[in-house]
């Protein structure tokens, strides 16, 4: 499978630009090429990542996508970024094959195991455990993103995810 010849659309797309409102219905799979991107809801007027989206990264409104329905997630670049859009159909008619198939299922599956790794995170470890959970399974996204971001995703405040960041592992808080 070529992800260039499924693509239909290249998108570049300003710092703040939206690649998906929050209630939109699209179920496309998106490829980014470069830049970087956050996936929020919008709760009680406060922004809550959930995700984020860099060079290399697979986005999805997983929601959407498995449903058909309205989004509760807006995915924005937070930095100048290009993007492929390959639309449902499109990506599932280019899954032909067993092998590709198979694959397909891996990086669904790795969506969920990640998004419950998270949901754990938030639900049962202090703000130091997030922190070193997040470095270990991502340590790429401290280049990639803006740190006041990265603070919002772990549910802390920019000056604690600073403080963190300056301590040595082993000490505590």
């Amino acid at each position: 499978m070529e992800l260039n010849k499924l693509a239909h659309k290249l998108i570049t797309l300003k710092r703040n630009d939206f690649l998906r409102q929050q209630g939109s219905v699209d179920s496309s799979i998106y490829f980014v090429e470069s830049g970087s991107l956050k996936v929020f809801i919008l709760e009680g007027g406060e922004e809550q990542i959930i995700r984020f989206g860099y060079k290399g990264n697979f986005l999805v409104a997983l929601d959407c996508y498995l449903s058909g329905r309205p989004s509760v997630f807006a995915i924005q670049a937070i930095k100048k970024a290009v993007v492929r859009v390959v639309s449902k159909e499109t990506w599932l008619d280019g899954m032909e094959g067993e092998h590709y198939q198979k694959w397909w299922i891996g990086v669904l599956e790795q969506l969920v195991l990640q998004q419950m790794e998270r949901e754990i995170d938030l639900l049962t470890t202090s703000p130091k455990e997030r922190y070193l959970r997040v470095l270990k399974r991502s340590p790429a996204l401290f280049q990639e993103i803006p740190h006041r971001y990265i603070a919002n995703y772990l549910r802390m405040s920019a000056e604690t995810l600073s403080r963190l960041k300056s301590l040595d592992v082993d000490q505590d808080l």
